[in-house]
Formats: C-alpha cells, sequence, structure tokens
C-alpha cells in the first residue's frame, strides 16, 4: 500500500510540473499573439486615417516609394553597396 501510494505522489507531482511547464510556455505564447496583435492594430489604426481623409494619393506614393522601390523619372537613387 505504501509504495502505491508513494507512486501516487510521484505522479501526481510529475503531472503538476508538466502543467506548470506547459502554462509558462503558453504565457510566453500569449505575450507573442499580444504584440502581434498591437502591431496589427496601429497598422489598422493607420490605414483607418488614411482611408477616412480624402486625399489617397499621399498614402499611395509612400507605399510606392517606401514598399515597392519606384521613383520619379527625374529621381536619382544613390544606394550604399559596401554594406552588404
Amino acid at each position: 500500500m505504501r509504495i502505491a501510494s508513494v507512486a501516487l505522489v510521484i505522479g501526481c507531482a510529475a503531472l503538476i510540473i508538466s502543467t506548470e511547464k506547459d502554462c509558462a510556455e503558453k504565457e510566453e505564447q500569449l505575450v507573442s499573439i499580444q504584440e502581434q496583435i498591437d502591431a496589427y492594430e496601429a497598422e489598422n489604426m493607420e490605414l483607418e486615417r488614411v482611408l477616412e481623409s480624402d486625399d489617397l494619393s499621399d498614402y499611395m506614393e509612400k507605399i510606392a516609394i517606401e514598399e515597392r522601390g519606384y521613383a520619379y523619372p527625374d529621381e536619382r537613387r544613390f544606394y550604399d553597396t559596401s554594406r552588404d
């Protein structure tokens, strides 16, 4: 009877430790997901602000230059190729 009770206590302790470890991992995932949510909400607010404004050309110009790499025909761009 003692051996069974000792085994039961050891099993419960192992289960508690495993559960605590899983909870810690899930809390880390929650923090990471919350950071992603905050970033998406900030981006969403910026997009809503742009959509509410009457002039979308400034936004389209910004996206074209910053994200797509477009330039005006008479614009010269210089890139630092020494830092590869």
